[in-house]
């Protein structure tokens, strides 16, 4: 393995934890594997055995650890190893170092959401040494950043190898606000097959492009329809009060007088806890076949091509659930919130753990350039995994 090996005596605090987890760029199109090794290492210079589960090729892992009593009933803190990338966007610090700057921790990853792993990684050497009365477990994925694909898997393997967490908190960044619902989602990428043929011959071919307008235009009439209905009252709670529909980038084309032989473009949904994801699924299903068909009338080599590349449950709101009621107490949190962004937290809930996401920093920073965590954000969490070990002990 690729770590450098700790020794017990050399016990890091959050802030240099941080430090070695930003300097891995495991942005989500390459390898997470320094980065697991060396969590992996560390753990074990603490005497705490780690478990890995494999991606497909081998090339990325999942990592998970258990800490106290060999018991049931864990609170697992949750976080993803992957970030997004740094191509194209212009840094006034280098990505791969956190640089400490008028209260802030610059790097890619500080916010989304290596704070939250760093602060998880000192919590669990913390309850080795200190001794605690209930578990407390590390689960740390990848691919979170292409879809929450990593974490099913690493659940389903979780289950086996450890006991079963009563309570996940999922640290995405939210000002430390606790968080119990947010949408759900799924997207497909669509391929859109026409014929070309000149287009002064313009019926006797098909034009992806202008087929392709038909399903964006069926996506519009969508969340027109949805829009014009009075949110419910789960719905109400989420900015905005409802399930969106949307196409965010299309290519296609050879030439403007030619019918257009392809069309790409992918569609996501956004849907409110509590309403049926599959239902619009099956829907949008439908009218790709309906138009499928048309363009097959014409040429059969025509068509349309659906890939789901990605499909994250939402996070429904628990009354009084383990892990609110946790999260709540060690923040003091009087009220709740909900996001409109998917998370794997509604992944665990769907696995049978009570979930809430609650963790450093804030999700308007995740993704941009200069990336950063508040210090104050940092030192808050801190609190939080202290009053967590207290709580545990």
């Amino acid at each position: 393995m690729g770590y450098r090996k700790v020794t017990p005596s050399t016990a890091l605090t959050p802030r240099q934890i941080l430090d070695r987890l930003v300097s891995f760029p495991t942005v989500s199109r390459g390898s997470n594997l320094n980065l697991i090794d060396w969590v992996e290492g560390y753990l074990a210079s603490h005497g705490i055995p780690a478990h890995r589960h494999w991606n497909e090729d081998r090339q990325k892992a999942a990592l998970f650890a258990h800490v106290g009593p060999w018991e049931p009933g864990a609170v697992v803190l949750s976080g993803h190893s992957d970030v997004v990338p740094v191509d194209g966007q212009t840094w006034t610090t280098d990505p791969w170092t956190v640089t400490e700057r008028d209260g802030r921790l610059y790097g890619r990853g500080t916010c989304d959401m290596k704070g939250f792993v760093a602060l998880s990684i000192w919590a669990l050497v913390e309850g080795q040494r200190r001794g605690l009365t209930t578990p407390l477990q590390l689960a740390l994925s990848y691919d979170e950043e292409v879809g929450c694909t990593g974490a099913p898997p690493m659940i389903a393997a979780m289950q086996p190898v450890l006991p079963k967490g009563s309570a996940v908190i999922v640290g995405e960044p939210s000002n430390m606000a606790v968080i119990t619902g947010h949408k759900g989602g799924t997207g497909y990428h669509v391929h859109m097959k026409g014929f070309e043929v000149h287009s002064s011959l313009l019926p006797y071919g098909v034009s992806a492009i202008m087929e392709g307008a038909r399903l964006i235009g069926w996506v519009n009439d969508q969340n027109a329809a949805i829009q014009s209905r009075t949110p419910g009252p789960v719905g109400a709670q989420f900015v905005p009060p409802f399930t969106t529909l949307h196409v965010g980038m299309i290519e296609g084309g050879t030439a403007h007088n030619i019918t257009a032989a392809d069309c790409r473009f992918a569609v996501e949904m956004r849907v409110v806890p509590g309403e049926d994801i599959t239902a619009y699924e099956a829907a949008f299903q439908a009218e790709a076949a309906r138009l499928d068909a048309a363009m097959k009338q014409v040429r059969p080599e025509a068509g349309v091509i659906l890939d789901r590349f990605f499909g994250v449950p939402a996070l429904v709101p628990e009354t009084d659930g383990p892990a609110e009621v946790l999260a709540r107490r060690l923040t003091g949190a009087n009220t709740t919130g909900v996001v409109s962004y998917g998370t794997e937290a509604g992944q665990f809930q769907e696995a049978g753990y009570s979930a809430v996401v609650c963790g450093p920093g804030d999700i308007a920073q995740a993704h941009q350039p200069d990336e950063f965590l508040e210090i104050s954000e940092f030192q808050a969490g801190h609190r939080f995994m202290e009053g967590l070990l207290g709580a545990l002990a």
